[in-house]
């Protein structure tokens, strides 16, 4: 049975755990807002970027479109691009993106096909480590990070468009957690290359349809923004994923601080019996030793 010093010990590392906890919570609170704000306001665009691909490649000839559109003609060699935070402390928000991404991983290699990993942060790396450890190509860190920028999100897309252009995969599928609210993230795969792009609504009024005509032409400017999309794309699951981030971590935090209120006070309780047991253990001695004189 714990003495009285330990329990007070006790009592008091779980106090200023809660102060801790408690903090990292506010902190969470304040920078969730803007990471929400950013993470909405980079949905429409992204929406837009896939609606104008979808118009411009239902259009293109499929023997000379990009293979950004249609692929190299082979389904072998996959790559993941798997995106989580730099540190934890935050539910289980890295570790429902890694389990998304090594589930298709061993559904990819038990059909026989080699699985690559790429990942940007370091949660990511640290939980895909062991079991696809041979399998990490390449990994990207974002210590130091103080706020997502598109440069980023290029400098990643860069690497993606070279290692496709040298023929090192065939079918790129990115990896990251869609906020939903505080409560709710949505761990995603988003297929890169080729572009998996929205099927284009055909319109009963035909007469209704605007023409469009693109200066210098179609599939130019379906090449260059298909280069463009993959680093939107990316862009947006990294704000998704600072979103969620921040929120998973809220909960979490809010969660670990309501834990540590209920030790408390399991604890207090536990201290003030041993203390009225040992408080009466001592009368008893000093009853017994005034009656045995």
């Amino acid at each position: 049975m714990p003495s009285l010093k330990d329990l007070r010990n006790r009592i008091a590392s779980v106090k200023a755990t809660r102060k801790i906890t408690k903090a990292m919570q506010m902190v969470a609170a304040a920078k969730l807002r803007r990471a929400q704000e950013a993470a909405t306001a980079a949905r429409p665009y992204a929406e837009r970027m896939d609606k104008i691909l979808a118009n411009l490649g239902s259009k293109a000839v499929r023997e000379t479109a990009s293979p950004l559109l249609v692929g190299n003609g082979k389904d072998q060699v996959h790559l993941l691009v798997v995106m989580t935070a730099e540190r934890g402390l935050c539910g289980g928000f890295n570790s429902n993106i890694a389990k998304l991404a090594r589930a298709d991983a061993n559904r990819l290699l038990a059909a026989g096909k080699t699985v690559k990993i790429l990942t940007v942060g370091r949660k990511g790396a640290d939980n895909l480590r062991r079991d696809l450890g041979r399998n990490i190509v390449d990994r990207r860190e974002l210590t130091g990070v103080r706020q997502i920028g598109y440069k980023i999100a290029e400098d990643v897309a860069d690497k993606l468009l070279a290692m496709f252009d040298a023929g090192e995969f065939d079918v790129a599928t990115l990896y990251f957690s869609e906020f939903k609210s505080v409560i709710a993230q949505k761990p995603t795969a988003l297929q890169l290359i080729p572009a998996k792009l929205p099927e284009v609504a055909e319109s009963k009024d035909q007469g209704a349809q605007a023409i469009y005509e693109y200066e210098p032409d179609e599939e130019v400017i379906l090449s260059t923004l298909l280069k463009r999309n993959v680093a939107t794309q990316i862009f947006r699951g990294l704000l998704e994923n600072a979103a969620s981030e921040q929120g998973a971590r809220m909960s979490a935090m809010d969660n670990a601080t309501r834990n540590a209120g209920d030790m408390i006070n399991r604890l207090t309780i536990k201290y003030n019996r041993q203390r009225q047991a040992n408080i009466t253990k001592e009368l008893i001695e000093i009853i017994s030793g005034a009656e045995a004189l």
